[in-house]
């Protein structure tokens, strides 16, 4: 809540999902609200049913009167009274501009559409490309600008005004090229007659739209000119920030290639666009913001202490991502705040009177897995480093809006969630608010993962995966091996907090892993760097070493035939195993994969692969490289998919057909991105029964088999898909 006073957390009993509130003061838990209650109103104001175990929602807010709670169903946004249990859609957002994440900034020419100056005195607008000014009471309308135009027009979503109201700054744009890529819905659940559909989606090498700063003085309605030389190149520039005190705005500079990244200041009365910090890279900066999420990360953290005087900022320039403090008037290193062969994950939070950090990192104790996040304290100076999760495990910490309190979500792929209330100040213990009771899961024959580490391609580098074991496990048989592959850079994929789900393919005597080899985040810069233009790589030489070092450490590790299967990335990952890995890899399934990252989006495949497009791009290439398929080969693909262009899979079959390389293929209908469903995911079982076990799966076709539908393998249908396939092996 809001006052800092109490949170809200989910927790599952025996299936049923309870949100749960906690007043932090009384240290008490409850039920956040009557489950039953909210289904029932939920039910009558949607006219869809929904069931009190499995509300459809994850979070919540809640304002502190606690009388209401919000939350979005889909895309709406529904609040719902907690007295009279009624359910009301909220007013739609009065921003209307919906950034498009894959075309230009959109043409904002609505007159109606007006952003307000801080003092109430003035609106601006635009009208016919070009930036008008309005006073409230409407005595005076006039032009700031005359040269807008398609090509060269301003945008209202970007105006930012001076807390003074003195200025109004923003961005111009001029469009680039907008490449659009189509699908053919074959099969429309409304007509009978396939359907064609486009959308914008630039890939690596187009030509984009540039975005160019401009200010106005309002009180001489002149435009005060800005330099570019600092920022000639744009790939992307981020929103404008004003200075409290209206000295300065800023905004940062992403250029096109993603190896500078700077924060720029504008000085208001002048124009003069000032470097205040600069990141240098000779492969990439990773400029996704610094957050805690393993399979999302980024690196790029700000934090303006007394209004800009100073500033902490992340960086990986000695080769770990750290945390420095810089003078925000001069751009002038002060001092390095975080240093060491571990890298800073994410920053809770930040009091800037006790001159003080809370943040989480991971690799700062050498005897356990480096991917393991810990919470920690440090001063702005770099001294009184303090760590505050003593536990050899994950940790995933929350603090209250006002950093009186934080909890602590501890756990391990064979340790269950604990969660712990703590005070910030001392950080004494104020409540152990959930302990988890695995002990049913145990008696069922549930085992937990293996955690696994041996040394990479280099001979010095740990390189850590899970290995996923059947249930009735038994070390005196042998199992055969397959790899689920993810090796986006974005991210690490490895689990490292406790889950009770069951690989399918393990409860049909597999053993699967997961392997984060170089190339992925959350190490060092140097283990990152194996990306850069080398996505083919996909950290295939480590996981091999991976392999074979298990395989010597457990008698029952059988790669002699080993599978692979990816989605999306991984789906590319997936075929490079088989083509440029085939003494190893054997069967693999690939699944709505970018196998030429040309034909890719934009933004991920330049920020990897690089700008201007080389020859690089055409190495990495699974359809370049087609010819070399020696194993065997499953493709799905979805034909609506609005991630990668499924055009994309269907030049990698061209290509394998004319190399007379024979592969197996699903084109899914109506499927979108990751083409989910218990069919495919009983043709990739089949598959792997089929060219590993060597066995004849059943005749899916006979009639005593029920139809599988198409909607995510969960719960009671998951379990009851891997009884169908076990009791017919």
């Amino acid at each position: 809540m809001s006052d800092g006073e109490a949170f809200a957390y989910c927790r599952s009993v025996r299936g049923r999902r309870q949100f749960m509130l906690v007043n932090v003061v009384k240290g008490a838990k409850q039920l956040a609200f009557d489950h039953d209650k909210l289904a029932a109103a939920l039910t009558r104001a949607t006219q869809r049913h929904y069931d009190a175990a499995n509300l459809p929602f994850r979070r919540f807010d809640l304002p502190s009167d606690g009388r209401e709670i919000s939350f979005q169903i889909d895309n709406t946004r529904w609040s719902c009274d907690l007295v009279s249990y009624t359910c009301l859609t909220q007013n739609a957002s009065s921003k209307v501009h919906e950034e498009n994440p894959y075309g230009s900034p959109r043409i904002e020419n609505d007159p109606k559409e007006k952003s307000a100056s801080p003092d109430g005195k003035w609106l601006a607008y635009i009208n016919r490309h070009n930036l008008f000014l309005r006073s409230k009471d409407g005595s005076q309308d006039m032009p700031l600008t005359w040269d807008g135009s398609e090509s060269n027009y301003y945008g209202l979503s970007t105006l930012s005004w001076s807390p003074d109201s003195r200025y109004l700054a923003g961005y111009r744009f001029r469009p680039g090229y907008e490449r659009k890529i189509h699908f053919v819905e074959s099969s429309p659940i409304d007509q009978l007659h396939p359907r064609r559909r486009t959308m914008t989606y630039p890939k690596p090498g187009d030509l984009l739209t540039v975005s160019h700063p401009v200010l106005f003085e309002i009180g001489s309605r002149r435009e005060i000119q800005l330099d570019n030389d600092l920022f000639r190149n744009p790939y992307e520039l981020s929103p404008i920030e004003w200075w409290e005190d209206s000295r300065a705005f800023t905004f940062k500079y992403n250029q096109r290639g993603h190896q500078l990244y700077r924060l720029l200041e504008v000085v208001a009365a002048t124009g003069e666009v000032r470097l205040l910090i600069d990141e240098c890279s000779k492969t990439f900066i990773d400029y996704q913001p610094l957050n805690m999420d393993q399979e999302c990360t980024g690196k790029i953290f700000q934090y303006n202490v007394a209004d800009g005087k100073e500033i902490i900022w992340a960086s990986e320039r000695d080769g770990h991502e750290h945390l420095y403090l810089f003078d925000g008037r001069t751009g002038e290193l002060k001092n390095q705040i975080t240093r060491g062969n571990w890298v800073v994950r994410t920053v809770y939070f930040v009091d800037p009177v006790r001159r003080q950090i809370w943040f989480g990192a991971s690799g700062m104790n050498a005897s356990e897995d480096p991917y393991f996040i810990h919470g920690y304290r440090i001063d702005f100076d770099g001294t009184g480093l303090t760590a505050l999760t003593p536990e050899a495990a994950n940790h995933h910490i929350e603090f209250s809006p006002d950093g009186l309190y934080y909890v602590d979500l501890c756990s391990r792929i064979d340790l269950p969630p604990s969660l712990v209330l703590y005070r910030t100040s001392d950080n004494s213990k104020l409540m152990q608010v959930e302990s988890t009771d695995i002990s049913e899961l145990v008696a069922a024959g549930w085992t937990p993962p293996l955690s696994f580490h041996a040394k990479g391609r280099d001979g010095e580098t740990d390189i850590w995966g899970v290995i996923h074991l059947p249930i009735n496990f038994d070390q005196a048989k042998r199992y055969p091996v397959v790899e689920r592959i993810y090796a986006g850079p974005h991210g690490s994929f490895v689990p490292k907090s406790f889950s009770a789900s069951a690989e399918p393919l393990a409860q049909l005597g597999f053993v699967v892993v997961q392997i984060d080899g170089m190339g992925t985040n959350n190490r060092s810069r140097a283990f990152h760097d194996v990306a850069w233009k080398n996505l083919k790589d996909g950290g295939l030489p480590d996981r091999i070493l991976w392999h074979k070092a298990a395989s010597a450490n457990y008698p029952w590790y059988d790669i002699s035939n080993l599978g692979i299967f990816g989605a999306s990335a991984g789906g590319q990952n997936a075929v490079s195993a088989l083509l440029f890995h085939s003494e190893f890899y054997k069967v693999g399934v690939a699944n709505c994969g970018c196998y030429d990252n040309r034909m890719d989006k934009i933004w991920w495949n330049e920020q990897w692969m690089g700008w201007p497009v080389g020859i690089e791009y055409s190495q990495s290439s699974a359809v370049d490289n087609a010819h070399r398929l020696q194993g065997k080969l499953l493709l799905i693909v979805g034909e609506l998919d609005e991630n990668v262009d499924p055009s994309s899979t269907f030049q990698l079959a061209d290509r394998l057909i004319d190399a007379g390389k024979f592969f197996d293929m699903l084109v899914v209908p109506n499927a979108n991105h990751g083409v989910p469903g218990n069919y495919c995911k009983l043709k990739l079982v089949d598959f792997f029964v089929r060219n590993i076990l060597w066995q004849t799966p059943p005749n899916w076709n006979a009639a005593s088999i029920e139809p599988l539908s198409r909607c995510w393998m969960r719960g009671r249908d998951g379990q009851q898909l891997i009884s169908s396939i076990e009791s017919r092996k």
